[in-house]
């Protein structure tokens, strides 16, 4: 009985082993997240239809008011399901920042870009795991300076285990047409793609493991053709970002078997526009068949966006 006992105690301890020499990085867009009196002050000067706020400004739009305001106790379930969820990392998109993000993850340290505007992007990244905040990734806000930035962190930094990530939340409203349409969402779109392929190509030359995360407002499920058309211009994102240029740019989009995506959140089954996106280096340490989305459960208000994760292994596989 006792070496019984010895032997599942040595099979548990190999297993939490196992666990811990993982990481779990998430993607969630939460939806106008602010902290209620954020809200609450900024709707007293919102914006009507028509006039867009800038980069700069701290502003929401009147046709979210009040309907777009999370309570204290929509901060506590979203708390609670962040909780059971579990991941080291979470990429976080239209987040006020770390005052309402440490609401929800009580657990995590922060990096977000220093954008004024309401609708950040950032890092909830557990504590005790090591990182460094490297400079606002500003040029996907373009010339304008109207679209988000990219947060840009190394995990364990100057470690073998290190790991470059960028969290973006790219232009919406072209998810599927193609990026030649002549419709202003789409020419922004456009603009951002070669700003972000350069950040990818930087990485790629310098041999790091990396990846970029969140939601790229784009179902490359529907991206079939070309990367650009006749006349040279960028009609797809995936195949110009996926072009084996320079060596190490070779991506892994790490949900792309996934299909449809629904979570309980009220809105109907969709493909994807929230992305993993890892370079080859990290490519290789994906725990196969890791990517999941996450069912919210319980009534109450939940993101309108599922929430996704994968798993990558810590220590690189045969000096990969």
């Amino acid at each position: 009985m006792m070496r019984r006992f010895a032997c599942l105690a040595a099979l548990a301890l190999a297993a939490q082993a196992a666990t811990a020499e993982r990481l779990m990085l998430a993607t969630w867009n939460l939806e106008w997240m602010m902290l209620p009196a954020t809200f609450d002050e900024l709707a007293e000067q919102c914006l009507p239809s028509g006039v867009r706020a800038r980069g700069s400004d701290r502003a929401i739009p009147c046709n979210i008011v009040p309907v777009g305001r999370w309570d204290s106790g929509d901060l506590a379930r979203l708390a609670d399901f962040a909780g059971r969820v579990r991941a080291d990392v979470f990429a976080l998109q239209e987040i006020d920042g770390a005052e309402v993000a440490a609401r929800i993850f009580p657990e995590h340290g922060f990096c977000f870009t220093r954008r004024r505007h309401v609708q950040n992007v950032g890092f909830a990244i557990r504590r005790g795991i090591p990182f460094r905040c490297n400079r606002d990734y500003r040029e996907l806000g373009l010339e304008d300076n109207d679209v988000r930035w990219g947060a840009d962190v190394s995990l364990y930094p100057g470690t073998a285990r290190e790991i470059r990530l960028l969290a973006v939340h790219l232009k919406s409203a072209c998810n599927r047409e193609v990026l030649t349409d002549s419709r202003r969402d789409c020419r922004i779109l456009r603009a951002q793609v070669p700003v972000l392929e350069a950040w990818i190509d930087r990485r790629a030359r310098e041999g790091v493991a990396f990846a970029v995360i969140g939601d790229f407002n784009r179902q490359f499920d529907r991206e079939h053709d070309s990367a650009r058309d006749g006349k040279n211009r960028i009609r797809a994102m995936w195949p110009e970002l996926d072009d084996g240029e320079p060596a190490g740019a070779d991506l892994v989009n790490a949900g792309a078997d996934a299909g449809f995506i629904i979570c309980n959140n009220g809105e109907q089954a969709r493909l994807a526009i929230d992305h993993f996106v890892l370079g080859r280096r990290l490519a290789r340490r994906l725990v196969p068949e890791s990517f999941r989305d996450w069912n919210y459960r319980g009534s109450g208000r939940w993101p309108d966006h599922c929430l996704l994760s994968i798993e990558v292994e810590l220590e690189a596989r045969d000096g990969v």
